[in-house]
């Protein structure tokens, strides 16, 4: 069974900093590139950051030098680290796992973690 499990949100004060954890469970992780995306209320999900099998990262530009994906293949997670939040930060975060073979693509989500930031 695929399972992805976020962790590490919660309330912060702007300037703050939080760690989200996802734990994946039920398939071979290294081989999938791994994905962080939020949604604010009214607002469509977006990517925040990817890190891929090979470890190639891209972030959103909005991070701009605030957030940093990482993985850890031995543990089967991949963690984002977010700093100097803004209350414009304040979304639902969930990570993705991702793979492509042929014709074939395989995509698996967490249920979310609730970052909020505010005074």
């Amino acid at each position: 069974q695929v399972q992805l499990v976020e962790s590490g949100g919660g309330l912060v004060q702007p300037g703050g900093s939080l760690r989200l954890s996802c734990a994946a469970s039920g398939f071979t992780f290294s081989v999938y590139g791994m994905r962080w995306y939020r949604q604010a209320p009214g607002k469509e999900r977006e990517l925040v950051a990817s890190i891929s099998t090979g470890g190639t990262i891209v972030y959103a530009a909005f991070v701009k030098g605030r957030f940093t994906i990482s993985r850890d293949n031995a543990k089967n997670t991949v963690y984002l680290q977010l700093n100097s939040l803004k209350p414009e930060d304040t979304a639902v975060y969930y990570c993705n796992a991702y793979k492509t073979t042929g014709t074939k693509s395989y995509d698996y989500w967490g249920q979310g973690t609730q970052v909020t930031v505010s005074s």
